[in-house]
């Protein structure tokens, strides 16, 4: 039987990008994803099109919910439609996340800090207490694997992104923790920290910055050009593999260089 993830933020960039990985991997996928924008962030976020246009071209391999990271009984929902639809659940993958900067530390309005952490780092959460009990139903041995998309920033310190910055950090140490906590259970936790990807999340970032254009980002990557969405989504598919079943509380580069030094 083909196996079965749930993956948020998954109608467009590096979500739509893991769901066309793990499709082409012969994996049925519950994406969900918010689709609309919210007042605290000053970018569009995904739309209900969007992610009708990913299961349209996936068709039966996957069923697209409008579903929020920040609800816990969304998340339930999500799981419960993986197993009422696809018969199970093998793989919780947490793509969802939000971007937000600009003033210092100290100077971070609340309601920025806010989201930052309700949905990168309260989503993963909601996200892994959905999905971790009904992976632990299953016969051993067993195969479950909980992915998170973390941040090159997860693992520096960002100027003018002190929000995002410790919400990626903490995002790590959730995963850590996660993985710990599933010791001995067949069931691995990884995050996958990308560096400047393409998409609306690095546009806001140079906006943040002031820059014209995400492409100023390029010159910081080793690589010397920045990563396309399918690149980290190629690292969080094979997390979901069997063949990855020895990696358990890894925080995963796939930055072009960024983090090298």
């Amino acid at each position: 039987m083909s196996p079965v993830a749930v993956v948020t933020g998954a109608a467009r960039g590096m979500g739509a990008a893991t769901v066309d990985r793990l499709v082409a991997s012969g994996w049925r996928v519950v994406a969900v994803d918010v689709c609309a924008d919210d007042p605290v962030l000053d970018y569009s976020l995904s739309t209900r099109a969007d992610l009708d246009a990913l299961a349209t071209r996936h068709g039966e391999a996957v069923h697209a919910m409008q579903g929020d990271v920040r609800s816990q009984d969304d998340m339930d929902g999500a799981v419960a439609a993986a197993v009422e639809r696809f018969g199970g659940l093998d793989a919780a993958v947490a793509v969802a996340g939000v971007v937000a900067g600009g003033p210092p530390l100290w100077e971070v309005p609340t309601a920025q800090w806010d989201i930052l952490f309700d949905v990168n780092v309260h989503g993963v959460r909601h996200l892994a207490s959905a999905a971790v009990p009904v992976l632990l139903e299953a016969a051993t041995p067993r195969q479950g694997r909980v992915v998170a998309v973390a941040s090159a920033a997860g693992l520096l310190g960002l100027r003018q992104m002190s929000g995002y910055s410790s919400s990626k950090h903490a995002v790590i140490g959730l995963i850590k923790s996660l993985a710990a906590d599933l010791a001995g259970t067949g069931i691995t936790a990884n995050a996958v920290c990308p560096g400047s990807t393409r998409g609306p999340i690095l546009d806001a970032s140079a906006a943040v910055y002031g820059l014209e254009s995400a492409e100023a980002f390029a010159s910081q990557q080793l690589i010397e050009r920045l990563l396309m969405p399918d690149e980290p989504a190629a690292l969080i598919a094979w997390l979901c593999s069997a063949e990855a079943s020895g990696v358990t509380g890894a925080a995963l580069a796939v930055d072009g260089g960024l983090t090298t030094s």
